[in-house]
């Protein structure tokens, strides 16, 4: 028996300078990175073969025929609109003709339909009186027991307006951590252009908006930190005031408050 071949119950053992095997393709054969490895894309037919046992492909086709576009009559034009609901059209018309079998069917099609819309709808606001109740109950706790270092829950329950008289739920706030980021930017982006307003005044005029005219000996001073905080307000308002450091850094408050003492800069 040849050495090269391997006895059973023995190891696999590599071979010094072992470029290609198992795990190891040619490197002539191997994907290339971002190159798709069916380039032809599928083959003529394809979705004419049974599928496989993980695909639904007749829910596909169902939805497909469902809403594909046909042309019908419309009274004296002719307009496409789905599939579905030219079935339906047809079903409400014969019904209003006095056929029997489609103003059953007519009948039972529309039930369900509003049971299924009014038991969503159910579901939805039990949920928001469930959550508005519960972040309440939490948000009092934290109160009595003093913590602060939590953040407040998104949607905020003060924001879950519950209208119990028409069962309805509106939300008058972000919902998001974005949304809330977001306007929290344009708040801040409204206070930067109030202070480059005041500050823009107060360069032209020599005047403090508080204190009146500023005096000649601090008046050098006063102009300089006025044209630095303007400077400062143009390029945060132009800059990009979306990102979380930008927004950390100017947590404390955007506007810019100028404050004069009779003898100096405060």
């Amino acid at each position: 028996m040849s050495g090269s071949i391997r006895k059973p119950g023995t190891a696999l053992t590599v071979r010094p300078g072992y470029e290609v095997g198992y795990g190891k393709p040619p490197e002539a054969t191997r994907f290339r990175a971002g190159q798709s490895g069916n380039p032809k894309g599928r083959p003529k037919g394809a979705k004419n073969k049974r599928p496989g046992m993980h695909e639904e492909r007749l829910k596909d086709i169902i939805l497909d025929e469902a809403y594909r576009g046909i042309p019908v009559r419309d009274g004296a034009r002719s307009v496409t609109i789905p599939m579905a609901q030219a079935v339906m059209r047809s079903i409400a018309v014969n019904a209003a003709k006095g056929q029997h079998r489609a103003q059953r069917l007519f009948a039972e099609l529309l039930a369900q339909t509003e049971s299924a819309r009014k038991n969503l709808h159910d579901q939805l606001l039990e949920r928001a009186i469930e959550y508005k109740v519960s972040w309440e109950r939490e948000l009092r706790r934290r109160e009595m027991l003093g913590i602060t270092v939590l953040p407040d829950p998104l949607p905020h329950p003060d924001h879950v307006r519950v209208d119990f008289r028409e069962g309805t739920v509106r939300f008058a706030g972000p919902l998001s951590k974005e949304k809330a980021e977001w306007d929290e930017i344009l708040e801040r982006r409204q206070i930067l252009r109030d202070s480059i307003s005041g500050l823009t005044e107060a360069l032209e005029t020599e005047e403090d908006p508080r204190s009146g005219p500023i005096s000649s000996g601090t008046s050098g001073r006063v102009r300089r930190h006025w044209r630095g905080s303007l400077g400062w307000c143009r390029g945060s308002l132009d800059g990009d005031l979306s990102s979380r450091r930008s927004s950390a850094h100017h947590s404390s408050g955007l506007s810019v408050q100028l404050k004069v003492r009779s003898g100096g800069l405060g």
